[in-house]
Formats: structure tokens, sequence, C-alpha cells
């Protein structure tokens, strides 16, 4: 799972989809960055001994502001087996927070890039933790390294293609004097 949802009521209720309705089986809970609509939700997870992963900048973060904090860290990259798939989680750079990671899932050529990429046509959204000056390179790095996506998974709003990094990065674009 990358992601939570907000809130525990939503979450004991994907866990029981997930598991009765759907017969599958959780593995681990990837969070994308510090902001509640990635986190907000890892308590019922981890009630059900399902790990959680994050960026040591995002357990830093989610500690420093008092909410659930992601169980295991790492530095730059993790790579998670789930079955015959791996989860290549890594961070390219500031964008939407500090923090932000991205998780692809190479044979599948599909990325999730949570809220640093923007579905097309949306807004800037909340910039409050953002650093806008390194966003559109940010992206750029993720473009470079994974030239060949196929479907973009955004924080919000609907999925698409490269056409959603060439959207976020040309929304962050910052003009030069």
């Amino acid at each position: 799972m990358v992601d939570t949802p907000a809130d525990d009521v939503t979450v004991n209720e994907l866990i029981r989809w997930i598991s009765e309705e759907k017969k599958h089986t959780i593995k681990a809970v990837v969070v994308n960055h510090f902001h509640n609509d990635c986190l907000g939700g890892l308590v019922p997870f981890h009630k059900e001994n399902i790990p959680s992963y994050a960026n040591n900048t995002t357990i830093a973060l989610a500690k420093k502001e008092g909410v659930a904090v992601p169980e295991n860290g790492f530095e730059n990259q993790l790579e998670l087996p789930i079955g015959e798939t791996t989860l290549l989680n890594r961070y390219f750079g500031e964008a939407h927070t500090a923090d932000n990671i991205v998780t692809y899932v190479a044979s599948e050529e599909l990325l999730f890039g949570g809220c640093m990429v923007k579905s097309m046509n949306a807004k800037k959204g909340y910039l409050g933790d953002a650093n806008t000056n390194e966003w559109s390179n940010t992206i750029a790095k993720i473009k470079t390294a994974y030239p060949r996506l196929k479907i973009v998974i955004p924080g919000h709003g609907n999925p698409g293609g490269m056409e959603l990094l060439n959207y976020t990065k040309t929304l962050f674009k910052v003009e030069s004097l």
C-alpha cells in the first residue's frame, strides 16, 4: 500500500475490504511524505502488524509534528519485494515537501508520485511546506530516471502518463530574471 487514508475509520474499512472481499494481504505501507493525507491512518496498519516505511526525513518530520510515525526508515532509496514485484522507493529532492518520495513499479512502468505530481489542470495546491524553487528540478530528475513510464498516479486526481510529469514541471517552472 502506498500512503494511507487520512482517518482510522476509512483505513479499517479499507483493510477489511482488501482482506475479506478481495482476499489479499497487505504486506507493507509506504508513506510518501509527512502530511496527514499520507500517514494519517498509520495506527490501524500498525495494530494489524503491517510494517510501515518512509524516508528518514519523513520520520523526523512526523515526530516533530507529533503525528503517527512510520516504523522503518531509509535514506535515499529502498527496495521492497512484494511477491514477484519490487517497489522501488526513492527520494529525488524537495518539491511539495522536503521529504516527498516516489514509488516505482518497474514491471508495470508505474509511478506513484504522491502530492509532488499534479493531475492535469490541477492548481498548485497547498504550498506551506513546499520548495517551489526546486519542484521542477525534482520532477526533471524523475523523468530522467524513468523515461518510459506508462502510468503516473498523482497524490490527488486522475492518473495519467508522462503528461502529468510534464504538466507539473511546467506548473512549477521558475522564471529566471
